[in-house]
């Protein structure tokens, strides 16, 4: 964490958007993980660092996300693939609906999707997990334009006033959504719903004044605890990207994402024109660990100021260096 924080900010230091807007999300982060870990709301995998957190009462935000007449009333539905969700799959699967998820990492394609009666009831919690989709559910590509009625995402950090979400820092929520969007799958309207503990929702300072969401992030309409149900208001809620931003798309990712070159190769042939990708560098977060299953394990430390490495001229390092040397 501490390696990947030099990255960011020796980027942010060198004029760099992307990590200059990025730095404080991971403030957020490590302070909602650390929580959740230190007062003992975490639930498996532990620890929660570098995840979407599996936190105490996911089972009963799910049920209760599946009351909402919105859910209700859709015939198919997009649920994230991260285990605090897990019951928000489990209730789309026992309410007859299409259900869609993304492969993890979108490694080996786009979605999966389990259509209605072709699992049993006894295997729904099997069909719900990733290996269960994996085993059970059919492979999509990008020929599916299915029209998707609700899409719920998984989250690290809301604020319930502009709908402003953090995920874990990998943004395949917003790559996913976007690429929804540029298929004709979702638009505008169709609701974004997640399911977070109480004190993942956050009022203030989200983002901090000056410092803004980039346009590619996803704002949630409605935000489901196990406690109570929050309707973000309209009027303050941020806009919702209207597609990919090959423009704020990094090479490093892109490098990464098969359907997404993919995605790519084939807007260029349907418009006969090369899409520019972003010049700035990214700096991708670290995978998550599995560590003591513990009360507390693993937490993080808060990231300084980088401070430079002393050089035998007595020269102080610059953020470049920097970064290069937390990569070698």
């Amino acid at each position: 964490m501490e390696e990947y924080m030099v990255l960011v900010e020796g980027l942010a230091a060198e004029g760099n958007v992307r990590a200059q807007k990025t730095a404080w999300k991971w403030e957020v982060r490590k302070q909602v993980w650390n929580y959740l870990e230190d007062n003992d709301l975490a639930d498996f995998p532990r620890p929660v660092h570098h995840r979407i957190p599996n936190f105490k009462g996911s089972r009963e935000a799910g049920q209760r996300l599946a009351t909402l007449p919105e859910f209700k009333d859709a015939t198919v539905v997009k649920v994230n693939p991260d285990t605090p969700q897990k019951s928000v799959r489990v209730a789309a699967l026992e309410a007859g609906k299409v259900l869609y998820v993304p492969q993890p990492r979108l490694r080996t394609g786009f979605f999966s999707r389990l259509m209605p009666g072709t699992v049993p009831p006894e295997k729904f919690n099997f069909a719900a997990t990733p290996g269960g989709m994996k085993q059970l559910a059919e492979p999509l590509g990008l020929d599916d334009r299915t029209k998707i009625d609700i899409v719920v995402v998984g989250s690290s950090a809301v604020n319930p006033v502009n709908g402003a979400r953090i995920g874990k820092g990998e943004g395949f929520a917003e790559l996913e959504y976007g690429m929804l969007r540029a298929l004709g799958c979702i638009d505008e309207n169709t609701p974004v719903i997640t399911s977070v503990h109480d004190s993942q929702v956050i009022s203030e300072k989200m983002p901090p004044e000056g410092k803004g969401m980039m346009k590619h992030d996803v704002p949630v309409d409605i935000i489901v605890t196990p406690t109570r149900v929050i309707r973000v208001p309209t009027q303050t809620r941020f806009p919702k990207p209207e597609g990919i931003y090959w423009d704020l798309l990094s090479r490093e990712k892109l490098s990464k994402i098969r359907v997404l070159q993919k995605l790519k190769a084939l807007v260029e042939q349907e418009t006969g024109r090369e899409l520019k990708l972003a010049e700035q560098e990214e700096a991708l977060p670290p995978l998550a660990k599995r560590g003591q299953q513990g009360r507390g394990g693993n937490r993080l430390a808060a990231p300084g100021r980088p401070k430079g490495k002393r050089l035998p001229t007595g020269q102080e390092e610059t953020p470049a260096a920097a970064r290069r040397r937390a990569t070698a």
